[in-house]
């Protein structure tokens, strides 16, 4: 699967119909749907915005990392510090400081991380992100094993008025849709402004942007940290709905799922980050939910299921979902001529 073929930054208007369902199906959920899909579908587009941040890195610029969900946990526990134990603290102060401590350990970590290439970006990559892990696993003071208690949600209070509530299931959902749809209309416009290019010609030939006078490594080293920043903007909106945080998030298996989203939705256009998010989610709990047949219990090995079906959609469907789509529609216009 090569980088180009695997790209869908165009999308066709087949596939442009389909997201605009999509995102009529999401505003009305919450009327239709129980406080429990509700949640479900919450958990869905944080880590959408989550894959939409890898995709920046994997999709656009070339770069595959391995250790994506440091930046995604950090941000977590830095709003389980910010949250004293007995009061709420505000979403206006306690959001931007959580983004900016993801941003900036990506920033510090990707100016080492940068200067590698291939299979060593990746390597070292995994090797930070392992650090972290342990730094927080093996520390009693940050939680250890155990994890943190978020208390409280964020309070919305703003000069004494508080637009919206937290606390409200479905006040999150719409909150959270939001932030969603602000990410992807930002790494949209990203894609396709000049630093975006930039981005792009990297992916596809390093040595002739360096020729023709692009610093690539400031190139890189700014998508690496922004695309730290916004795995944390997923790590603090998760930390929010759930209540919890862990040193599992920052762990390899996190960082892993995240790549079998973008690599599951279709990579380069933030839209497949989004469908495959919501698609690698829902298989997940398919799987999980297999019965047992004889001896064998099926959704005990749901890794085995989605792996070989990652294998046969990569195989069979190079520009995942949102390719596939577009293959469909196409079939379809060539039928009705």
């Amino acid at each position: 699967m090569s980088t180009m073929k695997a790209n869908l930054e165009v999308l066709p208007r087949g596939v442009q119909v389909t997201l605009v369902l999509g995102l009529v199906a999401l505003v009305a959920f919450p009327f239709a749907g129980t406080d429990f899909y509700t949640q479900m579908v919450t958990r869905m587009m944080i880590m959408a915005i989550f894959a939409m941040s890898l995709d920046l890195l994997q999709g656009v610029t070339g770069l595959v990392s391995l250790g994506h969900a440091a930046y995604f946990g950090l941000a977590g526990y830095a709003l389980a510090f910010l949250m004293p134990q007995g009061e709420a603290v505000s979403l206006w102060w306690t959001l931007p400081v959580a983004v900016l401590a993801s941003g900036l350990a990506a920033l510090i970590i990707g100016f080492f991380v940068v200067r590698t290439h291939g299979i060593y970006f990746i390597m070292v990559t995994m090797a930070f992100a392992q650090m972290v892990f342990f730094l927080f696993f093996d520390n009693k003071v940050l939680g250890g094993s155990d994890g943190l208690y978020i208390n409280f949600k964020p309070d919305t209070t703003l000069f004494g008025w508080m637009p919206f509530d937290l606390d409200n299931k479905r006040t999150l959902y719409y909150f959270t849709l939001a932030v969603m749809l602000l990410v992807y209309a930002f790494l949209r416009r990203l894609l396709w402004s000049p630093f975006g290019r930039a981005l792009a010609g990297i992916r596809v030939n390093e040595h002739r942007m360096r020729a023709m006078g692009f610093g690539t490594f400031r190139y890189k080293l700014t998508a690496f940290t922004l695309a730290g920043a916004l795995a944390g903007l997923a790590g603090y909106l998760w930390g929010t709905q759930t209540g919890y945080i862990n040193p599992e998030l920052m762990g390899f298996h996190m960082s892993a799922h995240a790549i079998m989203m973008v690599i599951l939705g279709g990579m380069g256009n933030f839209a497949g980050a989004i469908v495959g998010a919501f698609a690698f989610e829902y298989l997940l709990h398919v799987f999980k939910d297999l019965p047992q047949v004889g001896s064998v219990n099926l959704g005990k090995h749901w890794q085995l299921w989605m792996g070989l079906f990652i294998v046969l959609l990569v195989t069979f469907a190079p520009r995942g979902i949102l390719g596939l789509v577009e293959r469909f529609g196409r079939r379809t216009e060539a039928g009705h001529e």
